[in-house]
């Protein structure tokens, strides 16, 4: 009788099957952060994604402060030429649609509370990302209200989508109205600011943390 002998596998062999072994039976989010050579699962990627309504919410609001903050900046500068009243027309317009909008996204902010951000973070990261999401709310809501404040002290329409006038809600006085539109001005770069900040971040979890923090907002 024929008997077959293995060799006795080594200890280094052991523990390579035991880890294939466990590789293959682990979850395929599991496998992959293996791949890319970490240690442990990054919570990040266990973070449920945001809903749709709180997606098209940001992505809205996102397409309009895009489209308003340089539409500022040209009428500033009177570089419109000969449609510089559509542009004034279409940057109001733009600005009164943000105030029902934000005031939508808080309510449903507090309806619905935010997806966590990874345990990891750092609390002075953390209390940066919710300071930053509060103060674009309250600028987005004060921002078209000083517009709107200058434009009826300054005695100019405010004409929203070609479909009806705003009435004013200052008394007249260019004096009054030059200085709002200063101070206008300057909350428009602080949105800018905050908004290219929030953009920063976002990034920085996407291409540094390499974690769902920036996709969850992008396709669930």
């Amino acid at each position: 009788m024929l008997i077959l002998r293995t060799r006795p596998r080594s200890i280094v062999e052991c523990i390579a099957m035991r880890r294939v072994s466990h590789e293959l039976t682990m979850p395929h989010k599991q496998r992959d952060a293996s791949a890319f050579g970490e240690g442990t699962i990054n919570h990040a990627k266990l973070i449920p994604a945001y809903s749709l309504t709180a997606r098209v919410l940001h992505w809205i609001t996102a397409f309009l402060i895009l489209t308003m903050i340089p539409l500022g900046l040209v009428i500033a500068n009177e570089w419109g030429g000969f449609a510089q009243d559509a542009l004034y027309n279409l940057h109001r317009s733009i600005g009164v649609t943000i105030i029902p909008l934000v005031i939508l996204r808080i309510v449903y902010r507090w309806t619905h509370p935010p997806l966590p951000l990874p345990a990891d973070i750092a609390p002075m990261q953390r209390f940066t990302a919710h300071a930053t999401h509060w103060g674009l709310y309250v600028l987005l809501i004060v921002h078209p209200f000083t517009g709107w404040m200058a434009t009826s002290a300054y005695r100019a329409p405010v004409i929203v989508v070609g479909l009806f006038e705003l009435p004013p809600i200052w008394r007249e006085s260019r004096a009054f109205s030059e200085q709002l539109f200063f101070v206008h001005a300057l909350i428009g770069i602080s949105i800018a600011c905050l908004a290219a900040a929030h953009v920063g971040a976002a990034l920085y979890h996407h291409f540094v943390r390499r974690d769902r923090v920036l996709l969850r907002m992008i396709t669930g």
